[in-house]
């Protein structure tokens, strides 16, 4: 069946072996590129970087500069995460409604959530708790 849109914007049929995984990396780092266009995660990505240093004074174990790179990268996640909902619900719902805000609001507490894990790790290891 003949499809109305153009050759530019139709979904290209997914390849397979290598080729699949050199296509999904090419998606990967798309993406890595569209996330750095958010403000939050240039400042989540700062906090890292200010991070660093804290726990180079604090003489940090490896397990914890392990665990706190984990930590950073699942905040990155959901934040790659909440920022496909917030674009999708725009796709989908331009206007206002509630169940869009309900989307965007529960995909920011995601973000908010491993924040604070990850925060209150920092923290923890910066006072000698940990």
């Amino acid at each position: 069946m003949p499809s109305d849109e153009p050759a530019s914007q139709r979904v290209a049929p997914a390849r397979k072996g290598l080729m699949h995984a050199v296509d999904a990396t090419r998606y990967s780092l798309a993406g890595a590129r569209r996330l750095w266009e958010e403000t939050a995660t240039r400042l989540e990505l700062g906090a890292g970087v200010l991070a660093a240093p804290a726990f180079l004074w604090r003489g940090a174990e490896v397990w914890q500069w392990l665990l706190a790179l984990a930590l950073l990268a699942l905040v990155l996640a959901f934040e790659a995460l909440n920022t496909a909902i917030e674009v999708l619900t725009d796709r989908i719902s331009p206007e206002w409604s509630a169940m869009a805000r309900d989307a965007k609001d529960l995909g920011s507490l995601a973000v908010g959530l491993t924040q604070a894990i990850a925060g209150g790790f920092v923290l923890a290891v910066l006072a000698g708790v940990l």
